[in-house]
């Protein structure tokens, strides 16, 4: 009877992760891009970063003595990685995912993660000239833009993150559309900037990472704005390429002050939605532990 509970309760946790519906959405667009999109990404680049990160996972699991080895959110990263990442040397994608799951270990405050560990790993790439981002490698199609979209939805509406994702996009898109009309430009301009599969991903795969969001509605609104507000000043002010990853990663800073002036709930994995308060279980409590570093 018991161990029928214990199974009962694994498998409707294991139903609930939304890093499950993650996984499968990035590794369909992964495919399609390979497949499609013909990505400049070698089938050895992908199997060299993917494992990369997984090793690096078990060995942090192991020297910080976590109960189990989660692959889930290594596995993530290291999609993302792929999607994103260009570089001719497998060693550098390499370096790449051991600084992607090494800095979830390493760079934490209070429980969470300070940095999204992807975008991390990419600037540190990117300003040390190893690597670079292909956002023209998406196309501009827009039922491929829609296909993102609706992946996308899936996993920030299971990981109780959509209004994150929302609120970036709605200030983002808003202000490219008064930027373009404050210097009279045609609006076909910031419609073609916003024609972009690598926006799409950014909103919807990696600033809806609910480990380095903050844990309050009203925190996660005022952090979107102020992302925004970076990436369009690093684009357009600063004439640096990828403004919406330095943007993430200069306003990550700001996630713990926005927990402390607007508490709300940690979350967790095994309760996908916001503000939602589990009920201790034999199983979950031993892995609580596990999921501080997931």
């Amino acid at each position: 009877m018991e161990t029928d509970k214990k199974n009962d309760v694994r498998t409707s946790t294991i139903r609930r992760d939304p890093r499950l519906y993650q996984i499968a959405s990035l590794s369909t667009l992964l495919l399609y891009g390979l497949l499609v999109l013909r990505f400049e990404i070698s089938i050895r680049q992908i199997i060299v970063t993917l494992t990369a990160a997984q090793l690096t996972q078990y060995a942090a699991t192991r020297l910080c003595k976590l109960p189990a080895f989660d692959p889930k959110s290594a596995l993530i990263s290291s999609l993302s990685l792929c999607l994103l990442l260009r570089t001719d040397s497998l060693a550098v994608a390499t370096l790449a995912a051991v600084i992607t799951i090494g800095s979830k270990f390493v760079i934490r405050w209070k429980g969470k993660h300070v940095f999204n560990p992807t975008g991390l790993a990419l600037v540190i790439v990117i300003a040390s000239q190893l690597g670079w981002i292909s956002p023209g490698q998406w196309g501009q199609v827009a039922w491929f833009g829609f296909l993102i979209v609706c992946l996308g939805s899936l996993v920030v509406t299971r990981a109780a993150r959509a209004d994150m994702t929302l609120a970036f996009l709605c200030f983002y898109i808003g202000l490219l559309f008064v930027r373009a009309l404050w210097l009279g430009d045609p609006l076909t301009i910031p419609l073609h900037q916003i024609e972009s599969g690598a926006l799409l991903i950014f909103a919807f795969f990696m600033i809806s990472d609910p480990k380095t969001t903050p844990d309050s509605s009203t925190g996660r609104l005022i952090h979107a704005l102020l992302m925004s507000l970076a990436a369009l000043y690093m684009q357009f002010g600063l004439f640096m390429p990828n403004g919406l990853l330095w943007g993430l990663i200069t306003c990550a800073p700001l996630v713990p002050i926005f927990d402390r002036v607007f508490p709300g709930v940690r979350y967790d994995w095994s309760r996908p939605t916001a503000g939602q308060k589990s009920i201790p279980t034999p199983l979950s409590i031993p892995l609580q532990l596990q999921r501080r570093f997931s």
